[in-house]
């Protein structure tokens, strides 16, 4: 009995965080960030603002582990498509990111959401310290992704991986923020995205086998 409430009480934990998660998502698409008020995300999860605060120091903790979650949920489905590339897969670098990127960014990718998030470390030095230590975390996801991909396709970078990674990682950054700027849907958010990734692949790699 000892070692089951230890758990359970883990389950419920990870139950909050999760509705809590799920309800400042809602309330991001409804009135964004700056709107989305602590009392607001709690009244959508059905939890008192004592729930919150043991989950979360606060409602910036709160969206950048949101952003977490839905970043890493992608970068989880594109390390899955990368197992299933056929071995013709690197014939055509263009074809290749399509494959491996995928049609959109994912159900629940609101770049405005990464967009807002950025703006507001911009502002906050705590912030602004956690926000680079999560695009570091996501470089190295795709780092990892990149090293996959070139050692199954026998492939030569004209970069070394970790600064391939980044520049990846940066131009989907900067391609959100000017998009959302911009005042773009979500969907052409993609399809300038993909194209640009496209474009940066084919510059960075050799096609001819090491």
């Amino acid at each position: 009995m000892a070692d089951v409430l230890p758990r359970s009480g883990t389950r419920r934990r990870e139950q909050t965080r999760a509705r809590l998660l799920d309800a400042a998502h809602e309330v991001f698409a409804e009135v964004g960030m700056d709107a989305a008020s602590v009392e607001m995300i709690c009244e959508r999860a059905g939890f008192t603002r004592g729930a919150f605060y043991s989950n979360f120091d606060s409602k910036n903790e709160l969206f950048l582990a949101l952003i977490t979650q839905l970043a890493e949920a992608k970068l989880d489905e594109v390390a899955g498509r990368v197992r299933e590339l056929p071995v013709d897969a690197v014939a055509d670098s263009r074809g290749l990111v399509r494959q491996v990127v995928g049609a959109s960014l994912g159900e629940r990718m609101e770049p405005q959401l990464f967009s807002e998030i950025r703006t507001q470390a911009l502002r906050d030095p705590a912030l602004a310290s956690a926000y680079l230590a999560w695009q570091d975390a996501m470089a190295a996801r795709v780092e990892g992704i990149i090293d996959y991909v070139v050692d199954a396709y026998d492939l030569r970078l004209r970069l070394p991986i970790a600064e391939a990674a980044r520049l990846l990682v940066d131009v989907s950054d900067d391609t959100c923020t000017r998009a959302t700027l911009e005042g773009r849907p979500a969907e052409e958010v993609t399809e300038l995205m993909n194209a640009r990734l496209e474009r940066m692949v084919g510059l960075l790699v050799e096609l001819s086998p090491r």
